[in-house]
């Protein structure tokens, strides 16, 4: 795959109630949106928290654009992010994952 790609990764959080949900859900969102301009080739990165409270929804969305599947990769395992994922330990119960190549007509 060439070209830039889209990651989005979402994720069902650990919590008995709801402020521990919602503080879990305000620690991924920040730790996340820390590694803005960190990473190269990270050219985009947004975290959503849900509002809808059905209890089918995710807690949490990222989503992350790269600028090619390379720079995805190494992503996976740089410093930074093994850090973000290590400091939200075992927050999550579940998680789901899509990436795919951004068309050049979708982008614009």
């Amino acid at each position: 795959m060439s070209g830039p790609v889209r990651h989005i990764v979402m994720w069902r959080l650990r919590g008995e109630t709801a402020e521990e949900r919602a503080a879990a859900r305000l620690k991924v969102k920040t730790a996340f949106e820390g590694l803005k301009g960190r990473i190269d080739g990270l050219n985009h990165i947004e975290v959503g928290v849900d509002v809808s409270d059905v209890d089918y929804a995710c807690d949490v969305v990222l989503v992350t654009e790269f600028t090619d599947a390379a720079h995805l990769q190494a992503y996976a395992t740089h410093p930074e992010h093994l850090r973000v994922r290590q400091e939200l330990g075992d927050l999550r119960t579940a998680r789901f994952q899509v990436d795919y190549a951004i068309e050049a007509s979708v982008r614009g």
